[in-house]
């Protein structure tokens, strides 16, 4: 029987392992249990306006009176300043689900008062990242903030 050098039996080991850490990276990447998504479809294009973004929180900040975002039995309500004319606000709320890209949505504002109800039907029990861009007279105002709903 030929015995193994020590150098040919590193080579062998090396070899091995090589080929369980390969094993296991393409089993990862090709199964679908393990998907792999992306925070944003438009990621690189996203952060480019992270400067408006802070201005858009600051001019949020800057109200007398800030919009709420309330976790209720009926769903989660968007209360928006009551010293603001409705009917000139315009945006939209994007509603981000961490765990599941495939339950993001984004509804446009529509007011007939103060507030936007976003029904129970439409969400799913569990953190949801949710962002209010909305304009008024010109001026774009952003309001972010998690909740978890039940």
């Amino acid at each position: 029987m030929k015995k193994i050098n020590w150098g040919t039996g590193i080579v062998i080991a090396f070899a091995l392992f090589m080929s369980f850490i390969l094993f296991f990276v393409f089993r990862v990447q090709s199964d679908s249990k393990y998907d792999n998504e992306l925070v944003t479809e438009e990621y690189y294009k996203k952060e480019a306006t992270v400067q408006k973004d802070i201005e858009y929180v600051n001019n949020a900040n800057a109200l007398s009176e800030k919009v709420k975002i309330s976790n209720t039995s009926e769903g989660i309500i968007v209360s928006f300043p009551k010293d603001l004319d409705t009917q000139k606000i315009k945006g939209k709320v994007s509603l981000y689900r961490p765990s599941n890209q495939k339950l993001d949505f984004v509804i446009p504002i529509t007011l007939s008062g103060f507030d936007l109800l976003i029904p129970k039907k439409n969400l799913v029990g569990g953190l949801w990242d949710i962002t209010v861009e909305w304009t008024y007279n010109g001026k774009t105002y952003l309001n972010k903030e998690e909740v978890y709903f039940q």
